[in-house]
């Protein structure tokens, strides 16, 4: 299983209650706001704490409260892409998305700086500064930096969520060419059924 999540956690007076198990390809979390799927994606992540259950990405156990396993966020190896892209804004793109690459452990490095470029086709970006990027630019920035940190599973907040329509089909294409090319398993999150429809293998409603 590429996922198998069984998680749950209160929030407030919010409760999240998981469970699934994806056979691989993109897993979408669907449904409306606050009904919890960032917060999946953070207790993934490593980010937030389940108060029990276990999260198990490619066959390796991320988290048992069973057993009281916890790895740490960079003991699990995601690549995050967030809604907003969250770029540095003092960084230009070349650096931006050597940022993952240089905190990444040389012998999880699995694509280079130039095959990033060349698969995102960003070269003409390299040099620009963050605050010149259109929506689409910046996120195929956000997917190489979380590509070259050497993941070996992604997750994606409502990655399409702030473009404009040419700008979403552009990303839903770079996500269809990751998803396929790549074989990376990705648990995505959106509230847009057709977008979910499009690229997921397994939806899962909250």
């Amino acid at each position: 299983m590429s996922f198998e999540i069984d998680v749950e956690r209160r929030l407030g007076e919010t409760r999240i209650a998981l469970k699934l198990a994806s056979p691989g390809g993109l897993t979408a979390l669907f449904g409306p706001s606050g009904a919890g799927k960032t917060s999946v994606l953070n207790m993934v992540a490593g980010l937030l704490r389940p108060d029990a259950g276990r999260i198990v990405v490619a066959g390796e156990t991320l988290f048992d409260s069973a057993s009281g396993l916890d790895l740490a966020p960079e003991r699990r190896r995601a690549g995050y892409v967030f809604q907003d892209g969250r770029l540095f804004p003092h960084k230009r793109v070349r650096d931006n998305l050597l940022y993952g690459w240089r905190l990444a452990d040389p012998g999880h490095r699995w694509m280079t700086l130039e095959e990033a470029v060349a698969f995102l086709g960003i070269g003409p970006l390299l040099e620009r500064w963050p605050r010149s990027l259109s929506g689409g630019e910046a996120q195929r920035v956000a997917i190489g930096r979380a590509l070259l940190s050497g993941p070996r599973f992604l997750l994606m907040d409502e990655p399409l969520s702030s473009l404009d329509a040419p700008r979403r089909a552009e990303i839903m294409t770079v996500i269809e060419r990751v998803r396929d090319d790549l074989k990376l398993p990705i648990l995505y999150v959106s509230h847009d059924r057709a977008e979910v429809d499009r690229l997921a293998s397994t939806i899962v409603e909250l």
